[in-house]
């Protein structure tokens, strides 16, 4: 990942355009370049952004769901990109009625990230999307994170409850449980072995 000296504001980030296609995320006003995903980590990011689409027609809801392109602010010069975020319609238009970058400054309704590669706990990857992420995603209210995590062969739903997460982990054959998508039929197998 490549690191910028430059410290950004919010602003300067929603405007920023290097002329590439490189995705940024914003950690305290350092600009964190987003390498491409692995296979196996697009594969899992496609099945679960279908897969709520799906769900989310299904129920008739007003919601839409992004991968990877719509950002949100966690903090005063923070701003992150999930890999899957499901937003409310009403807040998928204000953003599509701006000039700048669609990142959310308000919670949307669920995150996704898919863990890459790390080789313990102190990897980046790992810190970036178990700790740094979840402390965010919580401190700014996003009722429900998911982290998907295929080296541990995991599926970790976490739900807000009076402002603090709550996290239970699925593995193998377990149907994996959602406030969100509380009719929803999948089992952490599933989203893991995404083929």
């Amino acid at each position: 990942m490549t690191h910028t000296p430059v410290k950004l504001t919010f602003e300067q980030y929603l405007e920023y355009d290097d002329d590439t296609d490189n995705r940024y995320e914003l950690r305290n006003g350092e600009l964190i370049e987003m390498p491409p995903a692995s296979p196996l980590h697009s594969d899992i990011v496609e099945f679960l952004d279908r897969l709520f689409y799906s769900e989310v027609q299904r129920l008739g809801l007003d919601w839409r769901v992004k991968r990877g392109d719509v950002g949100v602010q966690t903090g005063l010069r923070t701003a992150r990109l999930p890999d899957v975020a499901v937003i409310e319609g009403k807040q998928w238009q204000i953003l599509r009625n701006k000039a700048s970058s669609a990142v959310l400054t308000v919670p949307s309704l669920m995150a996704v990230e898919v863990v890459s590669p790390y080789r313990n706990q102190l990897d980046e990857n790992y810190q970036r999307d178990y700790i740094e992420k979840r402390a965010e995603y919580e401190q700014h209210g996003i009722p429900e994170y998911w982290i998907v995590d295929p080296i541990a062969q995991l599926v970790t739903v976490l739900v807000l409850v009076n402002g603090r997460y709550q996290a239970t982990e699925f593995s193998g054959n377990q149907r994996i449980i959602s406030r969100i998508f509380p009719q929803l039929e999948l089992t952490a197998a599933q989203v893991l072995e995404t083929r």
